[in-house]
């Protein structure tokens, strides 16, 4: 493939040995498949190397599990499941924020950097505390009962 070749050729996708070559990071995807490993790959990233998405992660399961024990209604679940998904999202965006910011200035110190990064974990910051409050309405109630039956 040549370099100043924006995206591959049908001929270069389909080569004999189905070889795909990513010279730029920029180019689309060829295909759906290479669309959500690329995507994977991102949430392996921020799971790896992001101690707050590893956080956010282990309180999503323990919030569902929570909820399939409780046996809340389907339509509460669907609630929690969105929440835990917002806050893993936005965590998600605060990663790459963070990382095309540092890409940007480099080993410097710069104020609209700090803004961007500092609004990003704002943002995870504000979706984090409504999934608190999202936990507090909808599974409480019914752990609370439990417990008072088990006494």
């Amino acid at each position: 493939m040549k370099s100043s070749t924006i995206a591959p050729t049908a001929q270069e996708s389909s080569s004999a040995n189905n070889k795909i070559i990513r010279h730029l990071a920029w180019q689309v995807a060829p295909n759906l498949f290479l669309s959500f490993k690329y995507a994977w790959a991102g949430v392996y990233y921020a799971f790896v190397t992001q101690r707050n998405f590893r956080i956010h992660t282990s309180i999503g399961i323990l919030a569902i599990s929570l909820g399939i024990f409780l046996d809340i209604q389907a339509i509460e679940m669907s609630i929690v499941v969105m929440t835990c998904a917002m806050v893993m999202v936005l965590e998600l965006i605060n990663t790459a924020i963070e990382a095309v910011v540092d890409l940007t200035v480099e080993q410097t110190y710069h104020e609209l950097a700090k803004i961007a990064k500092d609004c990003a974990a704002g943002a995870v910051l504000i979706g984090a505390v409504a999934a608190v409050m999202v936990a507090a309405f909808i599974l409480l109630p019914p752990l609370v009962e439990r417990i008072m039956l088990v006494m």
